[in-house]
């Protein structure tokens, strides 16, 4: 995939998501930084943190077209960030970065703190010490509610690009993601989190473009993903995964151990980035079930996920296996692959699992382990 044609696809799409969302020429009339039946309007070398802070719950705030050197923390319901042209990069070395609820969420366990762009974020949050990955959420106060981001470009932050922590019903809608070392979006111990029309892609091949570690609910559609280790991480009971696009990278969506109910339909994954060989431990795949329950893979267009002929890994375009290194061992079973279309993946399906009731049926491919999964249409 063309990256800048997608980037401009999703810039437009979230013009379009603004306009429709009712930020319009005549709502933007008014002196800067100044309220106006709930709109604040902020203007380059003014602060969007000073605006968040100053907003009432349910306020809109408009960024006008610029760069703007900060981190940004919402804790406050109803609150809607809309971007025209804003790009959010990290504030200067020589600054202090801001401490919230985000600040080291996802250490890699180097000792290096990691931050956030935007920290969506409850109140009276008790997160877990981090073991892998990110930290995980204890307990939550009170979810902040109703918190949208549209429209923003968000560079270059050592965490997150973007974070959604004990939330309830965020909508991240339409912006455009660059180079988040660890994740380009993470939402984690939230409820009805919608990700949707977002373009994450990275320079190099970073770590994760999309995770989902919520309680419940989450929705994560017609997002743009390239040059990441992961695509999508799916720790969410019930997640619904569709109409995404992956492209160079390494792994699409994986689906991780335990997790019951996923959905992951209607996403196109194509040719893995040329760096996965010495970057993932897992080779090259399409999408994942690693020890998952009652996932459904269906109508999914995958192809390209190949390394050659390494000796040691190779490109899968789905694959259900067992999850060894848990304990109890996470077994794959009531996973339905169904309806699939793959094709010039070193392997196409490849199914390894203790479960015996999994169904891979009428996938349109030609090569398997075992044999014979593939039976087309």
């Amino acid at each position: 995939m063309n990256r800048s044609k997608s980037v401009h696809r999703v810039a437009v799409r979230a013009a379009v998501v603004v306009a429709v969302i009712g930020v319009t020429a005549v709502g933007l009339v008014g002196p800067a930084a100044a309220h106006g039946g709930g709109d604040t309007i902020v203007r380059p070398g003014q602060s969007i943190q000073g605006a968040i802070d100053a907003a009432d719950p349910g306020d809109r705030i408009v960024v006008r077209a610029g760069t703007y050197r900060e981190q940004l923390t919402i804790d406050k319901d109803g609150i809607s960030l809309v971007g025209f042209g804003a790009i959010l990069v990290p504030p200067l070395p020589s600054k202090d970065p801001v401490v919230n609820t985000c600040s080291r969420l996802a250490d890699d366990g180097t000792g290096d703190s990691t931050e956030a762009g935007i920290c969506v974020t409850g109140s009276d949050v008790t997160l877990a010490p981090f073991l892998f990955e990110h930290r995980k959420i204890v307990s939550v106060g009170r979810r902040v509610k109703d918190v949208s981001i549209t429209g923003f470009q968000v560079r270059g932050f050592s965490g997150e690009n973007i974070a959604v922590v004990g939330a309830q019903n965020a909508r991240i809608v339409g912006n455009t993601l660059v180079d988040g070392v660890r994740y380009g979006f993470l939402t984690v111990g939230s409820m009805n989190t919608r990700v949707a029309g977002n373009s994450v892609t990275s320079t190099t091949v970073r770590y994760i473009a999309v995770c989902m570690d919520d309680v419940s609910g989450v929705k994560v559609s017609n997002n743009q993903i390239s040059g990441y280790i992961f695509g999508f991480c799916v720790q969410t009971p019930g997640a619904d995964v569709r109409n995404n696009v992956v492209s160079d990278s390494c792994i699409g969506v994986f689906v991780d151990p335990f997790i019951d109910g996923a959905k992951v339909r209607d996403n196109r994954i194509s040719a893995a980035n040329s760096l996965c060989a010495s970057v993932s431990d897992f080779g090259a795949i399409g999408i994942i079930v690693d020890g998952a329950v009652n996932t459904v893979v269906r109508h999914n267009r995958i192809e390209g996920q190949t390394l050659g002929d390494l000796s040691n890994k190779f490109g899968v375009g789905i694959a259900v296996v067992d999850d060894q290194t848990t304990a109890p061992v996470a077994v794959s079973s009531g996973n339905v692959v169904t309806r699939n279309s793959l094709r010039n993946n070193d392997v196409d399906l490849f199914v390894a699992t203790a479960g015996t009731d999994n169904v891979v049926k009428r996938n349109n491919c030609t090569s398997s382990s075992p044999d014979g999964l593939c039976t087309g249409r």
